[in-house]
Formats: structure tokens, C-alpha cells, sequence
């Protein structure tokens, strides 16, 4: 098990690299088929939703009950606590929130040395040497590297990615076919400590701010975990037992009665839409509230502050099916 509460990188902000242009290894392709996904990094995809309809991460929830212990586990979060967009362009001069990386079916695959090599998917991955880091090459935090093939529709993840010679070295790495509802193996974990996948749960440039609709759930952090997950987590990240503490793969969704202002810009809508409709999910240890999204010189702090409105209280947890402890 990788990635304690106590051990887990939190920061009062998170920060990931990534720029507007394609990776220069990363081929293109002009004549692309109408519909296919443009390569390099923060493409759109054109509404191309990742996995099948039915899969967890594109369920509607808004009518789903509510579950028993809402209030307790919302209280251990923090009632009074905002959402905070972990996302946008630049603070500081620091790029903020997860780049991502379109590549096609012919991109080169290198090797992978994995550290948790036990609960990896092995190598070799179609991932760049200069594919961007969250957090920059220097960055000391989750250095996620997030890559799609859109040919073969699989997405790759590292966790921890140093480039190393003619390769990668991660802590953990998985690879998932964006056309399955296939799980990780039972208390596998990913490059994500619930052993989900990372890229799904992001807020995009292209759905928020372009087509103005978020059709999946999204990921968030808090700081303090159980020992325990539910479906569809495959993984824990925590010491501490307590039953009023948030299970990684735990699902909130901001309450129905919960009147989104329609002053606000058309990105924020939709990620308060989004969290009405599609909930988001416990995916890692880090700080309350925080809500993760791609890294993009587009985004605008000024237009996202309005989701800071929303407070824990705003929220109601979605009742959680069975428990595992590890």
C-alpha cells in the first residue's frame, strides 16, 4: 500500500505543468478522419465521453438516496469548507491542476520501471520522454503523466514518472481500455491511491468552458481517509478506522435544492451542473474539497472563483454500497 494520509503530498495548492502545444515526440496528423480527437496535449475530445454509458464515472446519481451516515462523513470533511477548483493556468508562474497527453496508435511505446511494480500493469507504455509532468519536471509532488491513445481508445497513467534514459521510471502505472468497464484487480491501486482511473474525473477545458456540459463524474481529495473502500475504489489509503471518516470511492453530489446562479460564467454552471447531476469521487488523500481539473493556459481564475461558493454543507453523500476493509 502506497500513499498514507500521513505520507500522501498535500499542499494548500496543487500545481502541474503542461502548455498549449503538442509534445514535440508526439506525431501529428492534419488529415485526421471528422470526429477523431486532435493530437498533443489538452486536445478536445470532441465529446468523446471515456468508458461505456453504464460505467460508475458517467452514472446520473441526482435521484439516487442519500446515505445514512451523510452528515457525519460531510462533518469529518468540513461543513463550512469551500469546493476549490484545483485547476486553471498559471499562479505564480506555476501552472495549475493535471495535463493530459492525446496521442495516436502509432506513437512509440517505451519501458516503465515501476516501484510498485506488484500492482502495476507493465510496460511498455506509448508515452514520450517529453510528455508533460504534473507539476513540472522538477515538481516534488504526485507527478501524474496522463496519456490517451486515441486510436486504440486505452488510457495510460503513471504515478511518480521520472523520465530514465530511453524509458520512465513510476511509482505505480495502469493502463485502461476507455471501451470497458473493466475494475483493477481487488486492492490494486493505480496511479491513483483508490485505484481508480485519474483522467476521467477531470475538470476539461473542452466540456466546461466550450460545450458548457460536464457528462461524468468528477475527482476530488480530502485530507483525512478510512481504511476502506467502496466500489468502484479498489484501494485504501489510510491507517485510521474511524466509520465517520470518507472511504476512497465515497460519492457526494451537490444537493438538488441547491440554485446554481445564473450570473455565474457558463464554466462554473457547469461544474455546479455536473456535481448536481454526475456527484464526484473520493479518488486520493490531499486537501478538502479540492476538485481536480486539467491544467490549461484557458482557464480563467477570475470565472472558476464563483465554485468557492459551494461549501461542504451544499453537499449530501450518495449512499455507498458494500464496504471493504482491507
Amino acid at each position: 500500500m502506497r500513499r498514507t494520509a500521513t505520507a500522501c503530498w498535500i499542499a494548500v495548492l496543487t500545481v502541474a505543468c503542461g502548455g498549449s502545444g503538442p509534445a514535440s515526440s508526439a506525431p501529428t496528423d492534419p488529415d485526421r478522419p471528422p470526429g477523431l480527437p486532435a493530437l498533443g496535449i489538452g486536445s478536445s475530445l470532441l465529446g468523446r465521453r471515456p468508458f461505456p454509458d453504464d460505467n460508475p464515472w458517467n452514472t446520473l446519481v441526482a435521484d439516487q438516496p442519500v446515505d445514512p451516515n451523510s452528515a457525519n462523513l460531510l462533518r469529518s470533511i468540513g461543513l463550512d469548507r469551500p469546493l476549490h477548483p484545483d485547476f486553471g493556468p498559471l499562479w505564480e508562474g506555476q501552472p495549475v491542476g493535471m495535463p493530459y497527453l492525446v496521442v495516436g496508435g502509432q506513437q512509440a511505446r517505451l519501458p516503465v520501471r515501476f516501484e510498485y511494480a506488484d500492482e502495476s500493469d507493465p510496460g511498455p507504455y506509448p508515452v514520450p520522454l517529453d510528455a508533460p509532468i504534473e507539476g513540472g519536471p522538477q515538481a516534488a509532488g504526485d507527478r501524474h503523466v496522463l496519456v490517451i491513445d486515441r486510436d486504440h481508445w486505452k488510457l495510460y497513467e503513471l504515478f511518480d514518472a521520472h523520465p530514465e534514459g530511453n524509458g520512465w521510471r513510476a511509482g505505480s502505472g495502469a493502463v485502461f481500455d476507455l471501451a470497458s468497464n473493466a475494475l483493477r484487480p481487488l486492492y490494486w491501486t493505480s496511479a491513483d491511491a483508490a485505484g481508480l482511473p485519474v483522467f476521467p474525473g477531470l475538470v476539461r477545458y473542452d466540456e466546461a468552458a466550450e460545450a458548457g456540459e460536464i457528462r461524468h463524474a468528477l475527482r476530488f481529495t480530502c485530507r483525512r481517509t478510512r481504511r476502506a473502500f467502496v466500489a468502484p475504489a479498489r484501494h485504501w489509503a489510510s491507517s485510521l478506522t474511524d466509520p465517520n471518516l470518507p472511504p476512497m470511492g465515497l460519492r457526494v453530489r451537490l444537493k438538488a435544492s441547491y440554485v446554481i446562479p445564473t450570473s455565474w460564467p457558463r464554466e462554473a454552471q457547469a461544474v455546479a451542473r455536473c456535481l448536481q447531476r454526475y456527484g464526484m469521487i473520493l479518488a486520493d488523500n490531499g486537501s478538502d474539497w479540492y476538485v481536480s481539473g486539467t491544467h490549461d493556459r484557458r482557464w480563467d481564475f477570475d470565472r472558476l472563483r464563483w465554485l468557492k461558493q459551494i461549501r461542504g454543507s451544499d453537499l449530501e453523500v450518495v449512499r455507498m454500497g458494500p464496504l471493504t476493509t482491507p
